[in-house]
């Protein structure tokens, strides 16, 4: 088995998306006066689409300009892997302030994906950048409207370990409720931040990752979420959705017999209609698999594989706290679909329970799909994990 030493050495870097007319342009001017992004680099695709001109300090180079909270923000240029070499390198020789972390924003359209990926299999980037989180805007006033009808927005919000919900100051308290819950039920563990006027302390957006920078160590905990997939069974409908949530989407078939597997509706009630062939979030799956015996890295490693090979694009977020057999130590994992962060390896468990643990976001496919696939491969066929 190979599995690295964490290591939080690399720079973090923070990936905001949102769909069009969600907020994101408005969140950013918000970031961009706050002094808490001071030692922030900040990567758009244009100034003029976020509007610098009152918050501008000094122009650093034809693509970079100061800002008065202190960060940085520059405008892709090429590509985002050109845009990132050269901002490192500039920042290696001093040419612009020192920065402590990068946002990039995508366009409305964007699957984040790419992004994602970009950062995950790019040698040079992956040696100096590591992706600390998604966060996604989303507009509590036509939120559910986009929901429905641009698959793109779900799989944003999905994707997404921190989701803003913005203009709460003009959606009706009923709105913003519906939407929640939506919310907690497409991505179970991501917070729902509550956002008028783009006002969000930075400092609830950012520090996603599998690193706590005050511990400058490995939070696998904070990171996995993992309890959210089980808390949200036993809390009331409607609650305040600024902290964790979760269901097991696998074991809440509530709209008929008549309805089989192949339905492509959620196996979850939210208040909403099933029959309504709009709602792309219905195809969404949240679960986490709990193994309470060490596991063969090599059976898992196939499993992998062949899950990604089956449905490598419906793979939106796994993560996963594994106990290998080969390792003492336990093995942290984490893809976004085809594509999979090399494995790290951690320098203690973080709590006396040393069961495997895998969270699984996805389309179409659901627990009663890769589970027995799991002991399948992991196990042998036809036996399952005890």
């Amino acid at each position: 088995m190979s599995a690295p030493a964490a290591s939080p050495a690399r720079l973090p870097v923070s990936v905001l998306t949102g769909f069009l007319g969600s907020g994101k342009t408005t969140l950013l001017q918000a970031l961009l006066r706050n002094p808490g992004m001071a030692r922030t680099a900040i990567v758009i695709n244009e100034f003029g689409e976020v509007g610098l001109d009152h918050l501008l300090v000094a122009k650093a180079s034809e693509n970079m300009v100061l800002m008065d909270s202190g960060c940085l923000c520059c405008t892709i240029r090429g590509d985002l892997v050109d845009t990132l070499r050269d901002l490192f390198l500039k920042r290696v020789k001093g040419e612009v302030p020192d920065f402590d972390r990068v946002v990039v924003e995508t366009t409305g359209l964007a699957d984040p994906a790419p992004i994602i990926h970009t950062l995950m299999s790019d040698p040079l980037l992956a040696a100096r950048f590591r992706l600390d989180g998604v966060i996604a805007t989303v507009d509590a006033a036509h939120g559910s409207l986009q929901l429905d009808r641009q698959p793109e927005s779900v799989k944003q919000a999905a994707v997404a370990d921190r989701i803003v919900l913005t203009k709460t100051d003009v959606a009706t308290p009923a709105a913003t409720a519906a939407l929640m819950q939506r919310l907690a039920a497409i991505n179970p563990a991501a917070p729902v931040i509550p956002a008028a006027h783009g006002e969000v302390d930075p400092a609830r957006l950012f520090d996603a990752g599998l690193y706590n920078p005050e511990t400058k160590s490995p939070d696998v905990v904070r990171w996995l979420r993992e309890e959210a997939y089980r808390d949200q069974q036993a809390e009331p409908r409607g609650h305040d959705h600024d902290h964790d949530h979760g269901h097991d989407h696998e074991h809440h078939h509530e709209h008929g017999d008549h309805c089989g597997p192949a339905c492509g509706h959620g196996d979850h009630d939210h208040g909403h209609h099933h029959h309504d062939a709009n709602r792309h979030d219905d195809h969404i799956r949240a679960f986490c698999m709990v193994i309470d015996r060490p596991i063969p890295w090599n059976g898992f490693v196939d499993f992998m594989e062949a899950l990604i090979a089956q449905a490598g694009d419906s793979l939106l977020r796994v993560k996963g706290l594994l106990n290998v057999q080969e390792s003492e130590l336990p093995v942290v994992v984490h893809g976004v679909q085809h594509m999979f962060h090399p494995p790290v390896r951690l320098e203690e468990w973080p709590s006396d329970d040393h069961r495997t643990k895998l969270v699984f976001i996805t389309r179409d496919v659901g627990q009663t799909v890769i589970e027995p696939l799991f002991n399948g491969l992991v196990w042998g066929e036809g036996k399952a994990a005890e």
